[in-house]
């Protein structure tokens, strides 16, 4: 089975299951329950619950007890893409090729809808303990799933991505001179790595990974999220709306400083080469070895859109 068609199976597989954790559209608050699961089916690569489904497994998690961390995560970093969406924040209209949720739904229920998914994604992630009874032998307690749910909220919140968040709406106020490297980074480290450190400590975490590999599990992460990022900057200057399903060239036309207008394209992609071979060297050095999860990382780093 080549890379492409295993990326299809545990794509699908991860679909069901955060299809199986929506909520149903029904009764008063229908309509923002309706905003909600049009905005987390919108597609998209599914990244950061495949990336904690590869640490499980790598780490030796066989049982389901993931799952539900799975689909919080996604219903998290989805909340964040609606919220960067309405017009108070980057005010765009179309992502993954298709209208954004405050275009369909409405200003008012854009912001309803993303802060359903974040309050109901700890509600899903909550969800593990009902399991704990019916997953016979497995080495887990109650503390195990509540220390998950600790790195679900650190990560993403203001000392995580809602931090990250921060710094970048202020970085629009500073004249482009204000805006450093050092600022950059903490942006990329912060809005995008924190959440992939995030799915990857979760994974660890769950499948009984002690206190050294988590951390190298961390580091993973923070590679893994800043080469994503660099890329992502780099793919608004060289990609285009059919690839990417949303306007190119928007960081420029906002009068956006970005790593690559700081560092320049060549050293951006020099960057993004070794934050990934870094991952990837650590990663074979722990578990019991996850050759996929090593070519995901590389794939992702090098993606076109």
């Amino acid at each position: 089975m080549t890379f492409n068609e295993e990326l299809e199976i545990k794509v699908k597989y991860i679909e069901s299951v955060i299809e199986k954790y929506l909520p149903e559209e029904k009764g008063y608050a229908k309509t923002v329950i309706e905003a909600m699961n049009y905005s987390i089916r919108s597609g998209g690569k599914r990244i950061r619950p495949l990336l904690m489904f590869e640490a499980y497994r790598l780490f030796g998690g066989e049982d389901d007890i993931i799952e539900p961390f799975m689909a919080a995560i996604e219903m998290i970093h989805t909340y964040s893409l609606v919220h960067d969406d309405l017009p108070c924040m980057d005010d765009d209209e179309y992502r993954r090729g298709r209208k954004t949720t405050h275009a369909v739904y409405g200003e008012a229920m854009g912001v309803l809808a993303g802060d359903g998914l974040l309050n109901y994604a700890f509600e899903t992630a909550c969800k593990a303990f009902d399991k704990l009874n019916v997953i016979a032998g497995a080495d887990y307690n109650a503390m195990t799933i509540a220390r998950a749910i600790g790195i679900l909220a650190s990560k993403s919140g203001i000392y995580g991505m809602i931090g990250g968040q921060c710094a970048d709406i202020e970085a629009e106020d500073l004249e482009p001179e204000q805006v450093t490297d050092k600022l950059i980074r903490y942006i990329h480290e912060h809005k995008t790595a924190a959440l992939i450190e995030n799915a990857l400590m979760i994974g660890a975490v769950l499948a009984g990974a002690n206190e050294i590999n988590l951390a190298k599990m961390e580091r993973v992460g923070h590679n893994v999220g800043l080469a994503f990022q660099i890329q992502d900057d780099i793919l608004d200057v060289e990609g285009t709306f059919e690839q990417l399903g949303k306007p190119i060239g928007s960081d420029e036309k906002n009068g956006k400083t970005t790593y690559v207008s700081i560092n320049g394209l060549e050293k951006a992609k020099a960057d993004v080469e070794a934050l990934s071979k870094g991952a990837v060297n650590i990663l074979k050095d722990m578990g019991d070895g996850n050759e996929f999860l090593e070519e995901f990382v590389i794939y992702l780093v090098n993606r076109t859109n």
